[in-house]
């Protein structure tokens, strides 16, 4: 049987407080911090470390012992923080009606319509790389697992998870573009076909 606790229960059984916040403001400090990254173990030091070294046992003792070790660490963390606070409600000021909508269209007409195309983006670049044209399959390629030519070569355009399902029973006698996807785009493998 699995069971669950919670952040607030393990606060509940610890007799620890929770600190009460205005609505949407542990978020946006949250949000600072991840840019500020006031909270990384250079500014706090390695708290898995330093839990262990811990040989107290009660919130107190704790509170004690990590600011003797690290006392600048609440201060340091707290500034580089407050900073980025600041820089964010100076863009927030920034925001309007059109700034928003252009977001907002960015997000549901452009990269919808770039993360549907992709395909495309990796022959092209694929026939870029190679001095070479490109065109997308017709339907009744499609049909044989081609995505599309880079020159004169068909090619297949998969994720890298795909080699992992070998069950599948799908076979493909194309060149395969492996890709993965990552924060800032996609990464492909030209490997079988430069």
């Amino acid at each position: 049987m699995k069971v669950r606790i919670s952040i607030k229960e393990i606060r509940k059984y610890l007799d620890i407080e929770t600190p009460e916040f205005p609505k949407y403001v542990a978020p946006l400090i949250n949000l600072a911090n991840q840019y500020a990254q006031g909270t990384r173990p250079r500014v706090v030091g390695q708290m898995s470390e330093l839990i262990q070294e811990f040989e107290g046992r009660t919130l107190p003792e704790w509170e004690e012992w990590y600011l003797k070790k690290k006392p600048d660490a609440i201060k340091n963390a707290t500034e580089k923080i407050l900073q980025k606070l600041k820089e964010l409600k100076n863009s927030l000021n920034k925001i309007d009606q059109a700034t928003v909508e252009q977001w907002v269209r960015d997000l549901v007409i452009v990269k919808t319509f770039a993360r549907l195309r992709f395909q495309e983006a990796i022959l092209k670049k694929g026939a870029e790389l190679k001095g070479t044209n490109y065109r997308l399959s017709e339907p009744d390629e499609e049909s044989k697992g081609i995505d599309g030519y880079i020159g004169e070569i068909p090619v297949s355009i998969k994720p890298y998870t795909y080699e992992v399902k070998a069950s599948l029973p799908e076979h493909i006698d194309t060149k395969i573009i492996h890709y993965r996807k990552i924060d800032d785009g996609i990464e492909m493998d030209y490997g079988e076909i430069l």
